[in-house]
């Protein structure tokens, strides 16, 4: 309306003028004639207008209505003019106005004085306002400022005007979520023009488009997979997301833009290049290749895959290319290949048989090499057959039953049962584990067969030999003390009596010494024999080297003294060994059960306290336990208080003997270390025997503060030789239970600089027996520190193969009673073979102590012992017998030959 009225007022005054203007013309004109006539000085007006003739009044009057009346047509003309000139600039403002407020834009217009003048419809929809909101004369900082007041507005006038005339515009969220854009223009004419629109669908779109672009970008940055993409036109990467970032190890900022060839090789840039051709060219829309790229010093190897995407006229536009780099796959691959190779070759070649067979159909799927023992066939031959194509009938049901009974319990099945084999019946130890599939239910079922005939019977005589002496096959000092339990059992709560002998062999140690031990080992066992049948059946043992344990029931001391006497008749008689006649005799103390003991323990002791005074008495007589033989108790505590003296005064001095790798002959068996043994020099007994103190230092307890003593010379001698030999120690049962062991070993090789694998610590079964747990665990202490453990007289007492299996020991030792036997008794041959195969077969190796004769070490060697000991190689003496041996002072050679001739 604004618009209407200052068009309108611009029209009227334009009328006005021109009529003004044709008055005034009219006006001079008739003048003209009048001021004419009057300035005629001949004229004079007559009649009663006095001078003014009437014909010229009439005229004038005449003119004066002529030109009133062209005046009036004037007037009417201009007026009619000015009439249609303002309808049509009224249909020309209605034509405006109509096309203005129908615009899906606000307009809205101020003047050069920023007084609004104009605003269309839809500037009052968009911000809620009606005509009667703006007041006349409102200018654009009111119309901002009421904006700013109603809520739809959160900028400052200054701000928002600013923001306004940017290219961009002034983007305003209103309540309700309506977001307009507001821009504004000046105009030629000093003021200027707002445009204002709704641009809510817009933003969402736009916000919704950055949101998905961005959610997009996100999961393809968290894609493994290297994704870029790049223009075909100028070849410049476009895209990448993270893990291409991390591939070629180059920001990805740096990446936008640049060509493969600004970030790899020239022969990689190449490569891809090549590649992106043959993607372009190849008929479908993925080429997939593989391409070799050099990433700095190092070569990855890429699964690729290549994408072309096309305009809609299908024109390549831009390459997108994934890949994967499969380096390490490929190398996985690889060792997978290998190590199924391996695998392969590994149980081709296991002493285990393997068959694998279907649950389903009972086929035979996979068998190894092993395996075509028991099959009788080869294993390709085997390979989709059943049980019952392959086996007899009888065996075929046996097999079956078990296999269907390993299916239903679902877990390991272990048994042993004979199978025929081309050799014969074998003993097998079979193992049945079944395989679920994905459902649960059982879809193979592998088969294992191992054969335990050898080690069965090896595990026999082991046990026979727990309890029996390996040179005599004498039940030992185990066995004799359970039957000796059994025996109390049975005589408890009656009048029945038995009597325990003790006896010993007189001069033994003499023999050895004369003839040696292989000499002395004979007549022991011919000495156990004629025992044996003097006994009649009873119950004879081997207790220790020369003595013997007899159990006799009947009236006594008649019965007792009469088997004693029996014993010694027999005994008395010459042997006649390897054409040698050797005269001994038997020295015999007894005991008698329940007078004398109501224990083992006390009925064997009393009995060896007999054979003490018997010995003391006479070589060969027999005496019956008295009680004031505890005499004898009391000379074995001064021999106690005499023993303690000597440890502290350094009476003990070590002795080391040779243990050699085992060769043919003695030349050929080089030494590599000794055996450290205690010897004791008493200064009124003189030399005492190692089988007099070393008991009685085991059953007072001066072992253990002997043993540390022993060790830690052992060390510190070992330490100062030249040569790095090893050097053994032997440890009592007594040490491992009183004090901390391991700390004193430790602290003994820090002390003295030995290192530690250059010491060999040995033991007997007796460590073990006690308490098994707490032996093996301090063992398996004593290896953590790098020193080597050997057990001691392996097959003497009670070895077990648990022992072997529930601790590695570095070293068996054979016990000399089966070495001295070679030759003559077969067993002891047999049982060394299978002490040496189990020993190899556990990765532990073997020596053999009291090696003698020429025959044992060629045996030994033959056999495959790993080591020897005895009195052929070298008897024990003081080390500097030994010096050029261990390298000190002159040449090794002769002093090996001068120790081996004494020997």
């Amino acid at each position: 309306m604004a618009g209407k009225n200052w068009q309108a007022s611009d029209r009227n005054a334009f009328s006005a003028r021109v009529v003004a203007a044709s008055v005034a013309a009219m006006a001079a004109w008739a003048a003209a004639p009048t001021r004419a006539w009057a300035a005629s000085s001949d004229f004079s007006p007559s009649g009663y207008l006095g001078t003014i003739e009437p014909d010229v009044l009439w005229k004038v009057l005449i003119a004066g209505v002529v030109v009133c009346a062209f005046l009036a047509s004037v007037v009417i003309w201009i007026h009619s003019a000015l009439r249609r000139a303002k309808r049509a600039q009224l249909r020309r403002n209605v034509f405006i106005s109509s096309a203005l407020n129908n615009l899906s834009q606000g307009l809205m217009l101020t003047d050069a004085a920023n007084r609004v003048v104009f605003y269309n419809h839809r500037f009052l929809e968009i911000y809620g306002m009606s005509r009667a909101d703006i007041p006349p004369g409102c200018t654009g900082r009111d119309l901002v400022e009421l904006r700013r007041q109603r809520g739809l507005l959160n900028l400052t006038v200054e701000d928002y005007a600013r923001q306004a005339r940017q290219p961009d515009g002034c983007l305003t969220e209103l309540p309700g979520g309506r977001v307009v854009r507001a821009q504004m223009f000046r105009l030629p004419t000093g003021g200027s023009i707002g445009i204002h629109e709704d641009c809510t669908v817009q933003h969402r779109l736009e916000r919704e488009l950055a949101s998905t672009k961005q959610f997009l970008e996100s999961v393809v940055d968290q894609v493994p997979v290297c994704v870029a993409a790049k223009n075909i036109e100028d070849g410049r990467y476009i895209f990448a997301n993270r893990a291409f970032e991390q591939f070629a190890q180059v920001p990805r900022d740096q990446i936008i833009g640049r060509r493969p060839s600004d970030l790899f090789g020239d022969e990689t840039a190449a490569d891809i290049a090549a590649a992106d051709r043959e993607a372009m060219l190849a008929p479908g829309t993925t080429y997939c290749s593989e391409l070799v790229v050099q990433r700095g010093d190092e070569k990855r190897i890429l699964d690729a895959h290549r994408v072309v995407a096309r305009n809609d006229k299908n024109e390549p536009q831009f390459l997108i290319a994934l890949f994967d780099d499969a380096t390490e796959r490929r190398s996985l691959s690889r060792e997978l290949e290998n190590s199924k190779k391996f695998l392969e070759l590994v149980v081709d070649n296991i002493p285990v048989s393997l068959i694998v067979e279907s649950v389903s159909d009972g086929r035979y799927l996979l068998a190894n090499r092993s395996a075509e023992i028991i099959l009788n066939r080869k294993r390709e031959d085997a390979t989709g057959l059943t049980t019952a194509d392959i086996f007899n009938p009888r065996e075929a049901r046996l097999i079956t039953a078990r296999d269907e009974a390993a299916i239903k319990k679902r877990g390991l099945l272990t048994e042993e049962h004979p199978i025929s084999t081309k050799d014969g019946l074998r003993l097998f130890l079979t193992r049945r584990a079944t395989v679920l599939g994905e459902t649960g239910q059982p879809q193979y079922l592998i088969k294992t067969y191992e054969d335990v005939t050898d080690r069965r019977q090896t595990e026999s005589r082991m046990a026979h030999m727990a309890y029996h002496d390996g040179l005599t096959d004498l039940p030992n000092r185990a066995a004799f003390l359970q039957a000796l339990s059994q025996m109390i059992e049975a005589c408890a709560d009656t009048d029945e009596e038995f009597a325990v002998l003790n006896v010993d062999l007189k001069g033994l140690k003499d023999v050895n010494d004369v003839f040696g031990h292989a000499i002395g080992d004979k007549l022991l066992i011919e000495v156990a024999r004629r025992v044996h049948a003097v006994a009649r059946g009873g119950v004879v043992a081997r207790l220790s080297g020369d003595e013997f344990g007899l159990i006799i029931d009947g009236k006594q001391p008649e019965t007792g003294r009469a088997l004693a006497e029996q014993l010694a008749a027999a005994i008395a008689v010459d042997f006649q060994i390897e054409g040698k006649s050797i005269r001994t005799a038997l020295t015999t103390g007894i005991s008698v059960f329940p007078h004398n003991g109501s224990d083992p323990a006390s009925l064997l002791a009393n009995a060896g306290a007999a054979l003490f005074r018997a010995k003391a008495k006479s070589r060969g007589s027999i005496t019956f336990y008295e009680p004031e033989m505890d005499q004898q108790i009391r000379d074995r505590r001064v021999l106690h208080q005499e023993l303690s003296v000597a440890i502290k005064h350094g009476e003990l001095s070590l002795y080391f003997q040779p243990q050699a790798v085992s060769g043919r002959t003695v030349d050929a068996s080089e030494i590599i270390g000794f055996e450290a043994l205690a010897r004791w020099q008493h200064p009124v007994r003189g030399f005492v025997p190692p089988s007099d103190f070393i008991p009685l230092a085991e059953e007072s307890g001066l072992i253990v503060e002997m043993g540390e003593w022993i060790l830690r010379e052992a060390c510190r001698e070992a330490a100062s030789w030249p040569k790095p030999l090893q050097v053994a120690v032997n440890l009592s049962p007594a040490q491992f239970v009183h004090g901390d062991l391991v700390a004193l070993v430790h602290s003994i090789l820090i002390e003295t600089g030995l290192a530690p694998g250059r010491l060999e610590l040995e033991i007997t079964e007796g460590v073990l027996i006690e308490d098994f747990d707490r032996g093996v665990a301090l063992l398996r202490r004593l290896k953590a520190l790098g020193v080597r453990v050997s057990m001691d007289d392996f097959g003497s007492g009670y070895s077990s193969l648990s022992y072997l299996q529930a601790f590695p020991f570095d070293k068996i030792k054979i016990d000399r009673a089966f070495v001295m036997n070679i030759g003559r008794n077969p067993q002891s041959a047999a049982i060394i073979r299978a002490v040496i195969g189990l020993g190899h077969g556990m990765n532990m190796s073997i020596v053999a102590e009291g090696v003698e004769t020429p025959e044992q070490l060629g045996f030994l060697a033959e056999q495959g012992c790993d080591s020897v000991q005895g009195y052929l190689l070298g008897k024990p003496l003081p080390i500097d017998k030994y010096d050029g041996i261990v390298g000190r002072a002159h040449d090794d050679d002769d002093d090996v030959a001068s120790v081996r001739k004494t020997g």
